[in-house]
């Protein structure tokens, strides 16, 4: 009976230790201490004033929430920056008087991530999602807010899945 006790705290004791490189956020073990973001420039053809600023802090919250690394303003080990390339707004149906009944904005940010300790993990790639709303509302306000907030929670989780959850 005994040594039945230190063998169930044995086999304890390794499945805890063989979890240590695996977080709930699945991104495994990261190979780095810190990371930075690099502010986003707004190159898209239609500009709407504060998206880069609010990008760039969401992608900073998600990492910083989802790791356990260190925020930096230079030298980081994982470096994200890029620019946010596309900001449109396009008719999705028609009513039967020829107005958009739908709208659907669309944002696109081309991201180059650097890994110093892994140049294997780089990549520049594309992210972008969209968000649909009636055609009779105008998108500002609560409603923009909204959609940002869709829109850039996908395009962050994107970005943090191909950089680190590898997903």
């Amino acid at each position: 009976m005994k040594n039945t006790k230190y063998i169930l705290l044995l086999l304890i004791a390794f499945s805890f230790n063989s979890c240590s490189h695996y977080n709930f956020t699945g991104t495994g073990k990261i190979d780095a201490k810190t990371f930075q973001v690099n502010y986003f420039q707004n190159n898209a053809e239609l500009v709407e004033p504060g998206i880069e600023r609010t990008f760039t802090l969401r992608l900073q919250d998600l990492i910083q929430n989802q790791t356990n690394l260190n925020l930096t303003n230079s030298n980081g080990d994982l470096m994200y920056e890029g620019e946010i390339t596309d900001y449109r707004i396009t008719p999705m149906t028609a009513t039967a008087d020829q107005k958009a009944a739908q709208n659907r904005l669309t944002i696109a940010v081309n991201v180059r991530f650097t890994n110093k300790n892994k140049e294997a993990d780089n990549f520049e790639k594309r992210f972008s999602f969209f968000y649909d709303y009636s055609g009779q509302n105008q998108l500002v306000g609560s409603q923009l807010t909204e959609a940002l907030d869709v829109i850039f929670e996908r395009i962050t989780q994107d970005v943090f899945n191909e950089s680190l959850a590898k997903w």
